[in-house]
């Protein structure tokens, strides 16, 4: 059958450009749709390591558990290339993390009989100095005494087995304007949060603790202008706050009845606040071992004014606060979350925060809305990776539920196929609210299995999907006519294609929209139905001097590459795609 092809021209901020090229594509034999086919990996042996990320020339620590098969292998590979492996005779052995920094890599478990080789496990590992390149960033939003020293060592190994690096404290915090529970040097041992849940600080102690043991950055949230009615009582000046009139009505946030009270707004550009923010952080660095500060905002307040009647612009307030708080605090990380990008420009152009973190909204739903803020967020810091703050199947939040998992896995394919990552996962549970403890939606096993293999994709490929590289052109066709190709930005009932060149690779994600039913991420009401699996896919590339092509997905062989067999036709290659449910990534090495 006649091939359809699509050229792809792909440049920031917008990918355009869609033409056809049927005649130069040629013919290629037809492939065949599989049933769908559930999401359990069939692996059967379960990897993890004892850290998020490693120092290079550090010991990591591997454990396997399962029956581990005689004559099996372990070998660890950066993409395609193997770089060591060696036989097991255990389910626990350690390896040296390699020399260069900012690296990821695959372990991989197997066996060879006769010609055929067979899988059993896999585990990503990211050798990285600092977590501010490859940032994957976790949560934790309760502190009561439900939380034992092992409920927090479980809920930190499953963070640990997706590699998260980093974790966000949500809501720790006594008051706005005064995070600890008691003063330096004498805390309560309980107190109340704004919406008056227990926090016992030996739990908020213990989290630290424990994430640091995995490698983890603990970062404690705070607004960067919040304050209660009481907050002149702890020596805050109203003189400081920030007014939507010249005639000093205040700014606040309404907050639900039951609460500690409405949070007022400060205006984050006053230097006497941030003077008194910086004294509280003092505290807070002086009691806790946190490692930074995550600030938040909540967006755009319209016009708003200080106390002496002048217009201001909190935008370029945030530039100010972050600068503060890194002057006062220059061995402490800072990271800023843009709500709905507004202040993304300002916040990025300080270059004192780790990476760009936005919370996207409803305006902001579309798919097509992701690769725009990433590529934005890129673009006002100079090249930072982006956490993407992004709640799954939200309108069923309110009520007791399950996580939609396709849903789910589309979502994260498309953010970490264009390079980010997402705020998801946390203490015991997944994020479908703003407020991070809502917890009536669950993950069930399937989803977190999934998710696992995501996340070891997501590392052990790092340096193809976060690590630079340059959005490019692809003519690229399919041998199905069932199956459509299109450019990016997706569309329904075709596979979008996303195309980079990173280094001497072409780097082509296929992502599956042919049952998608919206192109909105957020799943509002958990509908986004099963990807149908396709197999054997013949696909035919223009490129030329092809020294190899291999592909690799999350959604199979727990993410492990696979070497493809292509003939060169001109300045075309021909090839077999072995299976695509949600993402796969196929490599063109030139």
């Amino acid at each position: 059958m006649k091939m359809h092809a699509i050229i792809l021209t792909l440049a920031a901020p917008l990918l355009l450009g869609c033409s056809s090229d049927d005649d130069t594509m040629g013919t290629v034999p037809t492939a065949v749709i599989a049933p769908a086919v559930s999401m359990t990996q069939q692996l059967s042996l379960d990897i993890t390591t004892d850290k998020a990320l490693y120092q290079p020339g550090e010991t990591i620590h591997f454990t396997a558990q399962g029956t581990l098969p005689s004559g099996a292998r372990v070998r660890y590979r950066h993409g395609l290339d193997v770089v060591a492996e060696e036989a097991l005779s255990g389910t626990s052995w350690t390896w040296t993390a390699p020399s260069a920094d900012y690296t990821g890599y695959l372990a991989d478990i197997y066996t060879v009989s006769g010609n055929a080789e067979t899988i059993h496990g896999t585990v990503g590992i990211d050798v990285s100095s600092d977590w501010s390149k490859f940032p994957r960033y976790g949560f934790v939003s309760s502190y009561d005494g439900s939380k034992t020293d092992a409920t927090i060592a479980q809920e930190t190994a499953f963070l640990n087995r997706c590699h998260i690096n980093g974790v966000q404290y949500y809501d720790w915090h006594y008051k706005h304007q005064w995070p600890l529970g008691g003063t330096r040097g004498d805390l309560m041992e309980s107190y109340t949060d704004i919406a008056n849940r227990e926090v016992l600080t030996s739990v908020v102690k213990s989290y630290i603790a424990q994430h640091h043991s995995r490698g983890m950055k603990a970062m404690f949230y705070n607004l960067c202008y919040g304050m209660l009615e009481d907050a002149a009582q702890d020596g805050v000046d109203e003189r400081w706050g920030l007014f939507t009139n010249a005639t000093h009505s205040r700014d606040k946030l309404s907050m639900p009845s039951g609460w500690k009270g409405d949070i007022y707004l400060a205006d984050p550009s006053n230097k006497s606040w941030q003077a008194y923010m910086a004294d509280r952080n003092d505290d807070v660095y002086a009691s806790f071992d946190f490692d930074g500060f995550h600030i938040d905002q909540v967006g755009d307040r319209g016009t708003v004014y200080d106390y002496y009647g002048s217009q201001l612009n909190l935008t370029n307030g945030y530039a100010s606060f972050i600068n503060a708080m890194k002057n006062r605090h220059s061995d402490k990380r800072l990271v800023m979350n843009a709500v709905s990008g507004f202040g993304a420009g300002k916040i990025g152009q300080t270059g004192q925060t780790d990476f760009m973190y936005t919370e996207m909204w409803g305006s902001e739903s579309q798919f097509s809305d992701i690769h725009s803020v990433i590529s934005a967020n890129r673009s006002y810091s100079g090249g930072k990776n982006s956490i993407i703050a992004a709640y799954m199947n939200y309108g069923m939040s309110s009520q007791p539920g399950q996580f939609n998992t396709p849903g789910v896995l589309l979502t994260d394919a498309v953010i970490f196929a264009l390079g980010g990552a997402h705020l998801e996962l946390g203490d015991g549970h997944m994020l479908c609210h703003e407020y991070f403890p809502n917890s009536n939606l669950t993950m069930s096993a399937e989803l977190q299995k999934s998710l696992v293999s995501y996340y070891d994709f997501l590392v052990a490929y790092e340096n193809l999907l976060r690590d630079g590289g340059e959005e490019c052109a692809a003519t690229l066709g399919s041998g199905n006519s069932q199956v459509s190709l299109s450019c990016w930005p997706p569309k329904l009932q075709t596979v979008t294609t996303y195309t980079k060149k990173v280094g001497t690779k072409q780097v082509v994600h296929l992502l599956n929209f042919l049952q998608a039913n919206s192109l909105s991420w957020r799943d509002e009401n958990g509908t986004m139905p099963e990807a149908h699996a396709v197999a054997n896919l013949p696909l035919r590339m223009k490129a030329s001097g092809v020294k190899k092509v291999w592909v690799a997905t999350p959604d199979a062989l727990g993410g492990a590459p696979q070497e493809l067999n292509f003939t060169q036709d001109g300045s075309y290659i021909n090839f077999t795609l072995p299976t695509l449910k949600y993402w796969t990534m196929i490599v063109v090495e030139q």
